[in-house]
């Protein structure tokens, strides 16, 4: 039991990756104080806690019963990743909250921070192929939530350090890294959507 736990951790644990949402989570919040920061990461992990489980519950069998496969699902999301990624690249900037603007970082918890970034595609994916053979199996389902909250706590403590490595590193280091991790997300969207269009037409592996 142990042991199909700590598998589910290390997966989730990779395909999250909190440490890669640190330079989209300093780039979206560059120029917000700290108990704005904080707020953004919460928010984001909360999203993403309460999407995942959705996927965990009935994402199967919701895309199932629409008729759309996995590999579908799969290319929507890399879509949406490159689109994210090439924003990074490019140096968008999201103004900081103001009082006429107060939602703002709410907005910016939201996307791209925790969709797409944190509960992205590949999370979704993996989420509903860890359950998918015991979808029904209330004890089990709630065993793989307990092990995503976990990880998503990580993830949380892992964002709550983001303010002191904004201050080490300067407004010039945040957009180098954010520039450098978008290219990065942007070849991993690339290849989300080949590896699904590869699996569909049965080509060899990237």
């Amino acid at each position: 039991m142990w042991q199909e736990r700590l598998s589910e951790f290390v997966t989730l644990f990779i395909v999250v990756n909190p440490f890669s949402a640190l330079p989209m989570f300093l780039a979206v919040t560059q120029g917000f104080d700290a108990p704005t920061r904080r707020r953004v990461a919460l928010i984001a992990v909360l999203v993403s806690f309460g999407v995942l489980v959705c996927f965990i519950i009935g994402g199967g069998f919701v895309l199932e019963k629409m008729g759309i496969s996995l590999r579908s699902f799969q290319i929507a999301g890399g879509i949406i990743l490159f689109l994210v990624a090439l924003d990074m690249v490019r140096g968008a900037s999201y103004a900081p909250p103001t009082a006429a603007n107060a939602d703002q970082a709410s907005s910016v918890a939201i996307y791209p921070l925790a969709i797409p970034k944190l509960a992205g595609p590949g999370t979704m994916l993996t989420v509903v192929l860890l359950t998918d053979d015991h979808r029904f199996d209330v004890v089990q389902l709630s065993l793989t939530t307990a092990v995503l909250a976990v990880v998503l706590i990580v993830t949380l403590l892992v964002l709550s350090l983001a303010a002191p490595i904004a201050r080490l590193i300067g407004d010039a280091g945040i957009s180098i890294i954010s520039r450098v991790m978008g290219m990065i997300l942007v070849a991993l969207a690339v290849h989300t959507v080949l590896s699904a269009l590869g699996s569909w037409l049965n080509l060899p592996p990237l």
